[in-house]
């Protein structure tokens, strides 16, 4: 038995030890959830009543192949840029270009940036980017907090030697420095963008206690919908609130459906009077086509060795799906009878996130529904990857004034700003379940080590 199996087992055992069986401690914890607005959509943003055990030598490989990867995918990016039949490969709108065109005053491709990673005791896989933070740096710090004071974990303690990993330092510090490389000289007034839905009446929990952090830090904050903003005088501004720096938490693909390039953060952007993170041009990773430059070695041959390594190692071979010829360990394939015939090895997914189309799993359908899939994929924008199987654990949950085990998919996401990882946050979801499932959340995150 490994050393994290060991703590998992040991941990669930004091679940069921007297001291801990009435189940207070827990819904104490819930209650202080509710509390400190660590909530979505109402439910406390933990479903689970474990932490998620990280070993240290698993986070130093997490952190050593993430960065790696980063400074390649950044690479890759700066390349895409400056050559057009690239940014047609990516299948990006002509908007889409048009913005990742602009200079937006900093160096970085991506400020803060996230890589979803299937983590399995020895082996380690990336399966998507996202150029942006995820929740877990905002809710996961306030989360460890509260579990790491939790009943069972201080017992738990006694044994193993648990380091919190945080996270909101870093993101304002880096967002800062974009600002100061911008060119900003004082200390900027910033607007959290946000869409908020039609039927939500105030910005959500997260944008809340982000609001709150950069407040207590001097600088001036509000949660912004585009519809709310104005743009005159080469000043971008809410009313009388004038706006130095945008922390854009609203994909361009999303922005580009409701809003055109006349729109007030556009102008200011393009004419350089407003500091916008992460800027525009980072939605070239948003797309999965990012992973089919990645895994392209004529593309990345003069890449570091490193970075080629990781690559290699850690992303799953991933081409846009179309009819041209390519490589699939090292021999040339027609891509798509190549992918009708490999139906139990493929998945086909979205080259964007942003929409409501589906992920096709090859294993769950059969060679008709395949065909089919593979029929739509080709009409619109896909990607085909190579099937990466996802990690699954065992998580006690409180669910009628009882624990109950319920088998949760884990995917950690390593926290990268200005290209450096500091800290990770997991997310849960049930095994099985619809993505529109409750059954899903944050899981505090943890290194462990024996005492």
């Amino acid at each position: 038995m490994t050393q994290l199996n060991e703590a998992i087992a040991r941990y669930h055992k004091l679940l069921d030890s007297e001291a801990h069986r009435d189940l207070a401690w827990a819904v104490e914890l819930e209650e202080k959830m509710n509390e400190q607005r660590l909530t979505i959509a109402g439910r406390p943003i933990s479903p689970v009543l474990r932490p998620h055990f990280v070993s240290q030598r698993q986070y130093a490989n997490l952190v050593k192949a993430a960065e790696a990867l980063y400074s390649a995918i950044d690479r890759v990016e700066k390349i895409t840029l400056s050559t057009p039949s690239l940014m047609s490969r990516m299948e990006m709108l002509p908007a889409e270009k048009m913005l990742a065109s602009v200079n937006p005053g900093y160096p970085y491709m991506a400020v803060t940036s996230l890589l979803d990673t299937h983590l399995n005791n020895g082996s380690l896989r990336f399966v998507g980017y996202s150029a942006d933070t995820p929740a877990g740096v905002v809710y996961g710090e306030a989360l460890n907090n509260l579990f790491y004071d939790s009943e069972p974990v201080k017992e738990f303690r006694k044994k193993y030697k648990l380091s919190k990993l945080g996270g909101t330092k870093p993101l304002l510090q880096s967002l800062l420095k974009a600002y100061k490389e911008y060119g900003g000289k004082k200390s900027p007034n910033i607007a959290i963008l946000e869409f908020r839905q039609p039927f939500q009446a105030s910005e959500s929990s997260e944008y809340q206690l982000l609001t709150e952090l950069f407040r207590r830090e001097n600088h001036p904050t509000e949660v912004i919908a585009p519809d709310q903003l104005e743009y005159r005088n080469g000043v971008l501004r809410k009313g009388d609130f004038k706006i130095d720096l945008i922390y854009r938490r609203v994909k361009v693909s999303e922005f580009l459906v409701r809003f055109d390039l006349t729109h007030p953060l556009v102008r200011a952007y393009r004419e350089g009077a407003v500091c916008v993170v992460n800027s525009f041009r980072s939605e070239l990773a948003q797309k999965k086509a990012i992973f089919d430059l990645l895994t392209d070695e004529t593309m990345t041959a003069g890449f570091p060795a490193a970075e080629r390594k990781a690559i290699r190692d850690y992303i799953p071979w991933t081409r846009v799906v179309g009819a041209r010829k390519t490589i699939y360990r090292d021999k040339t394939v027609d891509l798509l009878p190549f992918i009708l015939a490999n139906r139990e090895k493929l998945v086909l997914k979205p080259n964007d996130d942003s929409g409501d189309r589906n992920s096709f799993r090859g294993t769950e359908l059969d060679d008709s529904a395949w065909q089919r899939a593979l029929k739509v994929a080709s009409r619109t924008s896909y990607v085909v990857q190579e099937v990466v199987e996802p990690v699954t654990a065992l998580f006690p949950m409180h669910r009628n004034g009882r624990v109950e085990m319920q088998e949760m998919q884990v995917d950690v996401h390593p926290h990268s700003f200005l290209g450096h990882v500091n800290g990770c946050s997991t997310w849960l979801h049930a095994v099985g379940a619809s993505k529109f499932s409750t059954v899903a959340g944050l899981a505090p995150t943890f290194i462990l080590d024996s005492k």
